[in-house]
């Protein structure tokens, strides 16, 4: 199996004396050791208006990621484009790919908060029209070897040629995060890589990569199980009650984030990655918690379902589950995934 990292850094607020930047220069050297113990990758959220301090620009922190590495492939999981001006992201992720000799992987999202599209002003329900906008302008502007105009619904633009080219030919690899299967399906259809949310039982994720393989071949092309990255949040616990404080604050952290992606009056978010259910015994079942042999036992479990790739969220810099996973539970898998997924 194939392991990266997923998640976030944190700016702390307060005054004079707070150093608002430690949580990002942490982020940056965790990333640092993860290179070394051979982590294959680090997928970066992009969030807004949390007062929590999250990391709204993504690329910009994920450039200085990549001048402190050599091989640790760039992620974002994901930039969520209804929000953002499609030329300017193609010339920033562009520039982020050349200057890391070809590392960045681009992934994609439409996005679910409603406190995010409510600051930005923009209507959620106009996320899929222009998240399709938005990827079609994207795609042109770094395949594109002449000049051209665009004049969709949401954005135009006249006499255009965007630089700098890309390092990847013909653009860098592109994910997806879907979680329905009408969604998963236009992932496939469109040749795009498939990021699997956290949250979704190990049963919810077997038959999501069973939708997005039969779509896969239905088209003609081999089903590779490294085109599909799973999220897991993970924690090598020393015991048993470090194991339960830490599901506690999984839990807390779960409902803080329905708290700010539902609607003032209680409409809850329709997006797949807020349908799970925040009860100690599912958080439990779809989290890599516990002693290495557990954390083993559950992966070998996943790999049986087709899982070939996972981004592991959490292990902060100072609690040595980065290391512990390396050393202990990384050297078992690191055979080829299987093709074999089970339907």
């Amino acid at each position: 199996m194939r392991f990266g990292l997923f998640g976030s850094a944190t700016a702390r607020h307060g005054g004079p004396d707070v150093d608002s930047g430690q949580g990002y220069r942490q982020f940056v050297d965790y990333n640092i050791e993860a290179e070394a113990l051979g982590y294959h990758s680090t997928f970066l959220v992009e969030h807004h208006f949390t007062g929590f301090g999250q990391v709204s620009a993504s690329l910009t922190l994920l450039t200085w990621v990549a001048a402190k590495t050599k091989t640790l492939r760039l992620g974002t999981a994901v930039l969520v484009l209804p929000w953002h001006n499609p030329v300017l992201l193609a010339e920033q992720a562009a520039s982020l790919d050349l200057l890391s000799g070809g590392r960045l992987d681009f992934g994609v999202g439409k996005g679910y908060r409603h406190n995010e599209f409510a600051g930005f002003c923009i209507p959620i329900e106009e996320a899929d029209a222009r998240f399709n906008e938005s990827l079609e302008v994207i795609v042109k502007s770094w395949t594109s070897k002449q000049r051209f105009s665009h004049h969709g619904k949401y954005w135009r633009f006249d006499d255009i040629i965007v630089e700098p080219p890309t390092a990847q030919k013909p653009h860098p690899p592109m994910w997806m995060a879907a979680g329905n299967p009408d969604s998963i399906r236009q992932v496939a259809a469109r040749g795009y890589n498939l990021l699997l949310d956290q949250f979704a039982s190990f049963e919810t994720i077997s038959e999501r990569i069973a939708v997005f393989k039969e779509a896969v071949e239905r088209q003609g092309r081999v089903f590779d199980p490294l085109d599909v990255g799973v999220a897991r949040a993970y924690f090598v616990a020393k015991d048993r009650k470090d194991k339960e404080a830490a599901l506690e604050r999984r839990l807390e952290a779960q409902r803080r984030l329905a708290a700010i992606s539902n609607a003032p009056d209680g409409t809850k978010s329709k997006a797949s990655i807020m349908a799970f259910s925040d009860t100690r015994e599912a958080s439990e079942e779809s989290a890599l918690y516990g002693t290495p042999d557990e954390i083993a036992r559950k992966l070998e479990r996943l790999r049986e379902l087709g899982v070939g790739y996972v981004l592991l969220n959490g292990g902060g810099p100072a609690e040595g589950s980065l290391q512990r996973f390396a050393r202990e539970v990384m050297p078992a898998f690191a055979a080829e995934p299987r093709a074999k997924v089970v339907g």
